[in-house]
């Protein structure tokens, strides 16, 4: 199991905009195809800036192959729509987590 954590800052005269479409239609489609699991939004707690606000966005995926499957279906496509959406108001950057086991040694 992997996570995979897309994290985008955004400029503050979009942020309600921004979470009425990550709440109504990215998540929900993300989610919906089956290969994406357990989404989660979280608000980052610090800025380095103050000019925006970061969201992170997180799934559980099965591995790296379900996750470029994907991406080449439905992913690539989606992230594109937000661009063409929001254009330069938000900056984004993905990182792709592994699950350890903290309590074995």
């Amino acid at each position: 199991m992997v996570i995979y954590n897309i994290t985008f800052h955004v400029e503050r005269d979009i942020q309600e905009e921004y979470l009425v479409y990550m709440k109504k239609e990215f998540i929900p489609r993300a989610a919906s195809c089956g290969f994406l699991h357990q989404p989660c939004l979280r608000r980052v707690m610090y800025t380095p800036d103050g000019e925006g606000v970061s969201y992170a966005i997180q799934f559980q995926v099965k591995n790296v192959e379900t996750l470029n499957l994907w991406l080449e279906q439905e992913g690539n496509r989606m992230h594109q729509q937000l661009v063409e959406r929001f254009g330069n108001k938000i900056a984004g950057f993905t990182t792709l987590l592994e699950e350890l086991d903290w309590e074995q040694e």
